[in-house]
């Protein structure tokens, strides 16, 4: 018995030894064709990596996540040159690859990246017609739900959006007005906080340049991938924008907020959500809006709700209370870019209001919380460019402010890429209203400096010829 016993073990000793073997010559074969793919790969050669990359997936599914990273371009790069008899089979691999990444790699460096794989799962079911909207959508909004932290990518986050509008003008029941317009809140929050993000790796970058210390090309390097990033998150914004203002009119929201104001009116985000859109839509007319606002202020006083009640006060023409108002909202924010918004709003409502020299100093007061706030100074250059009427004496003084208006969009460009063209447009609107080398030949003032004693206040010179 003992010898049978023995003759056992010593069977299942060979076996383990030979498995274990087996495993690790698998293993090595797998770290070879991993660095054989990944060499490929990386000089974009996605048809020689197909290969090796296929038997690691098969093998070793959880060697390393570059068999994820790289595995989703090698199959883009296979549906791009595939004919018609094979797309339908690697689109679906394609879809099987992102759920065997979120199995085997839902970390990265102990960080959770499931929203931005599940984005981009369902970018994918939309890009190549996979799946109705109901189930791209659900996809979406379980990255959003599960991970939105890693759920970053401006076209996917937009797509989010959308996908969701394009089932409510289909007339899916599930849809409703107002889940359309949470999901806007929701979604353009998002950017906002990505944008925020973006623009605070920027301002550093932006106050080392200014205090004139030397940047490295690491930071270069950055800056110009801040500004790209910044720019995308910039157009879909305006896109997500575009898509909501066909309905969120004030036909619309004022009886969907009044039918909805006594359910949500102890809810202190729905009623800054209502708020926020009847003000951005101009419908802070309706007396819905100050009964929205006063409950808002009751509920939770802050930020928010202080500048509405300072917008309420604008409009009933107290200009002291709704002051009073606009810096109570500016105290109470302790977000310095939150702030920097909140005093650039102000801004803009004093400029409406033909208050030019306040406009100016609550755009100034955004720029020194966040110095790539380029709207600001946009705003500047627009206040400046309407004042040329009214600054100087002659003609030519009076329309030499639109080199100092030229300077001032040139800066927004400057400082922030996701207006960089509206900038330089602006800028050279201003330059052909300026005074010509015609005009600077005619007047023989080149280099001459022009004072300005209007409420713009400071100089420009007379360029040179």
């Amino acid at each position: 018995m003992k010898t049978k016993n023995r003759l056992t073990l010593t069977v299942l000793f060979v076996m383990l030894f030979a498995a274990s073997g087996l495993q690790a010559q698998a293993n090595e074969e797998c770290l070879q064709n991993l660095s054989i793919f990944a060499e490929y790969a990386k000089v974009k050669n996605y048809t020689a990596a197909y290969e090796p990359w296929s038997k690691v997936r098969k093998d070793c599914p959880k060697l390393n996540v570059a068999l994820y990273s790289y595995g989703e371009k090698i199959l883009i790069d296979k549906l791009k040159k595939a004919t018609d008899a094979e797309k339908a089979a690697v689109q679906q691999d394609l879809i099987n690859l992102y759920g065997e990444w979120i199995e085997n790699f839902p970390t990265r460096r102990n960080v959770k990246r499931i929203g931005e794989i599940l984005s981009k799962k369902a970018q994918a079911m939309l890009d190549y017609k996979l799946a109705e909207l109901p189930e791209v959508y659900a996809t979406f909004d379980r990255a959003f739900n599960e991970d939105s932290k890693s759920f970053t990518n401006p076209k996917s986050l937009y797509n989010y959006f959308k996908t969701m509008y394009d089932m409510y003008k289909a007339g899916n029941q599930n849809v409703t007005m107002e889940a359309l317009f949470n999901k806007y809140e929701e979604v353009s929050e998002k950017f906002e906080y990505e944008g925020t993000q973006l623009s605070k790796k920027l301002d550093a970058i932006l106050k080392k340049e200014e205090a004139g210390t030397p940047i490295t090309s690491r930071e270069t390097r950055n800056k110009r991938v801040y500004g790209i990033n910044s720019r995308a998150i910039a157009t879909y914004l305006s896109n997500l924008d575009a898509i909501i203002a066909k309905e969120a009119t004030c036909e619309n929201l004022i009886p969907l907020y009044q039918r909805n104001f006594e359910a949500n009116k102890n809810d202190a985000v729905w009623l800054k959500r209502a708020a926020s859109r009847m003000d951005s839509k101009e419908c802070s007319d309706d007396p819905l809006f100050v009964t929205l606002v006063e409950a808002l202020h009751t509920l939770d006083p802050s930020a928010d709700s202080a500048y509405y009640l300072g917008l309420l006060n604008d409009k009933s023409g107290d200009s002291t209370q709704a002051l009073k108002y606009y810096e109570e909202a500016v105290a109470l924010q302790t977000d310095n870019y939150k702030k920097a918004r909140i005093l650039f709003k102000i801004a803009n409502k004093f400029k409406a209001a033909g208050r030019k020299s306040m406009a100016r100093s609550y755009a100034r007061k955004s720029l020194s919380l966040q110095p790539s706030l380029g709207r600001a100074y946009l705003l500047i250059a627009n206040l400046y460019a309407s004042s040329a009427n009214s600054c100087g004496n002659t003609q030519f003084e009076k329309r030499a402010i639109y080199w100092m208006a030229a300077d001032m969009a040139r800066k927004a460009g400057n400082v922030d890429p996701s207006i960089k063209k509206v900038a330089a447009k602006t800028a050279e609107s201003y330059m052909g209203r300026a005074p010509s080398k015609t005009d600077i030949f005619t007047e023989g003032n080149e280099g001459a400096v022009i004072k300005f004693d209007c409420w713009v206040g400071g100089s420009v010179t007379v360029p040179s010829l």
